[in-house]
């Protein structure tokens, strides 16, 4: 772990450290920890925003794609000048300036079975950004073999759901589905919608790396926005799972 925090990070952190069982020791923890966001979207923007505030000393953002007109409304790292320009660009140029005391890598490579491993190497947590299963199967995959926990987040008009992934403790993402579902593109979204459960993985992050509360494992986290309300149901780890079931 690195020396101390500085006066100016004690100042910039007051807030957090006073939480109950964070204090000076979890920030530290935060500044030597490193996040990999998988996706400069809807979800990775807002994500990249919170882990860029509360000083993870390294986030990794991954993103082939370039900005475009219809993201505007919900990818908020992304502004009108930088249409047509790399979104993990463009998020790391913002982030930099809001903390520039961390170190943000912009990665503009497509996430593959083949270069998944190099992409989340290092991580302490990996925040699922993605907005189809096919990628989403590739990290959790990878995760579970190299033991990273990975926040699972996804999304859909005014409704959403969550679940956290620590391998051999719960259940992965293959548990929760066995099958691929059908990928809908492109698919209705507001913006908010990804603002409520990109703040959500970045608390559960940031959790897991201080060490602090009960993080959603064996558990989805629903969210109903036209009614308004919260619900979890029970997910178990499944012995016959392809990815989790032999660990």
């Amino acid at each position: 772990m690195s020396e101390e925090l500085s006066p100016a990070e004690l100042e910039r952190y007051d807030r957090q450290i006073r939480i109950q069982g964070w204090g000076a020791k979890g920030q530290r923890k935060i500044k030597n920890s490193m996040v990999v966001v998988c996706g400069a979207g809807g979800l990775g923007c807002p994500a990249s925003i919170y882990l860029a505030a509360a000083g993870v000393g390294y986030i990794r953002i991954i993103d082939v794609q370039k900005a475009e007109l219809s993201n505007l409304n919900r990818q908020i790292l992304h502004w009108q000048p930088d249409v047509g320009r790399s979104k993990a660009v463009s998020a790391a140029e913002k982030l930099s300036k809001l903390n520039p005391t961390v170190k943000i890598e912009p990665v503009v490579e497509k996430i593959t079975p083949d270069s998944i491993m190099h992409l989340i190497k290092g991580a302490d947590v990996v925040i699922d950004a993605m907005d189809n299963f096919t990628t989403r199967f590739v990290i959790n995959e990878e995760c579970v073999k190299r033991d990273i926990p990975l926040i699972h987040a996804g999304i859909y008009g005014l409704e959403g759901s969550m679940m956290t992934i620590i391998p051999r403790k719960g259940p992965c993402l293959r548990c929760l589905y066995p099958e691929n579902p059908p990928e809908i593109s492109p698919f209705p979204v507001l913006g908010t919608t990804a603002g409520l459960f990109a703040m959500l993985e970045v608390a559960e992050a940031l959790k897991l790396i201080v060490g602090i509360g009960q993080p959603l494992l064996g558990r989805l986290l629903i969210f109903d926005g036209l009614s308004m309300t919260f619900s979890t149901i029970d997910v178990r780890r499944d012995p016959n799972c392809k990815v989790c079931g032999g660990l």
